[in-house]
């Protein structure tokens, strides 16, 4: 007569099945936490700006140029952007190059300053012109007052015939005559590529203004300090026509006031 066969227990089964549940959990888990992105930040689609903009941060503004036409800043100032987000600042360009003067610089810096809002001035830099006549051309159009944003160097190309070595010694050169002129050290604003490039490790002591649109968060090799994120240039704006480009601030309004000329 053949043995009988042995029958695996339910139990068994119901017990490895239970711990490979688990076995599974843990390696999701494991996952979740190991590439997670614990910095992520809040958006929210603005009606005002048109655009969704990160409200992680409270502070925000704009920076324009001629190119935006004739501003009315007082509708601007009272702009809401969504939930504790408003506009508190704008950058507004000053020069280009050696000779170039925006011709609505005057008019935008007295207006928008008579509203409340902070104000910056920045310099178009042209990486083939001499940099000490950039400086120049930046000093005698610009006077900064008690409360205004540092100076802003713009500088986002170089010069196919000029070394790297030369394009970060003009930079530094137009760097250090306005930090002696304005007695503070200047902005720079630049995007990814060239930033990665040339003032990454370079200019590190200066702070940053980056344009970078294509994530929701400024990530990466970022040696330097962030002080302002320019995270849209589709923004739109009453008391502007087209499109404007808009900024957050990496801190607090009390910061803000902390980094303006004293």
């Amino acid at each position: 007569m053949p043995a009988p066969v042995k029958r695996r227990s339910p139990f068994n089964v119901k017990l490895l099945l239970a711990l490979s549940l688990l076995c599974i959990g843990l390696i999701a888990a494991f996952l979740y936490f190991r590439y997670r992105n614990p910095t992520q930040i809040e958006w929210d689609y603005s009606r005002t700006a048109s655009i969704r903009i990160p409200t992680e941060y409270p502070v925000h503004g704009i920076d324009v140029s001629k190119h935006q036409g004739k501003i009315e800043w007082s509708v601007i100032r009272e702009s809401a952007l969504a939930d504790e987000a408003r506009l508190e600042f704008v950058f507004i360009k000053a020069t280009e190059g050696i000779s170039i003067q925006d011709k609505r610089f005057k008019n935008n810096y007295s207006s928008a300053r008579q509203t409340g809002l902070r104000v910056g001035a920045y310099h178009f830099f042209i990486p083939w012109r001499d940099p000490v006549p950039q400086a120049d051309n930046f000093i005698e159009t610009v006077q900064l007052k008690s409360g205004d944003l540092p100076p802003v160097l713009d500088v986002e190309s170089s010069h196919p015939l000029k070394s790297d070595e030369r394009t970060i010694r003009d930079i530094r050169t137009w760097l250090e005559l306005i930090e002696k002129e304005y007695g503070v050290k200047p902005i720079i604003y630049t995007n990814r590529r060239f930033y990665q490039k040339f003032i990454r490790g370079n200019f590190d002591e200066y702070p940053l203004w980056l344009a970078h649109y294509s994530s929701e968060q400024l990530a990466g090799d970022i040696s330097g300090k962030v002080w302002f994120w320019q995270y849209s240039e589709l923004g739109q704006l009453k008391g502007i026509k087209g499109k404007v480009d808009y900024n957050a601030f990496l801190g607090d309004l009390s910061e803000l006031e902390q980094i303006c000329l004293p």
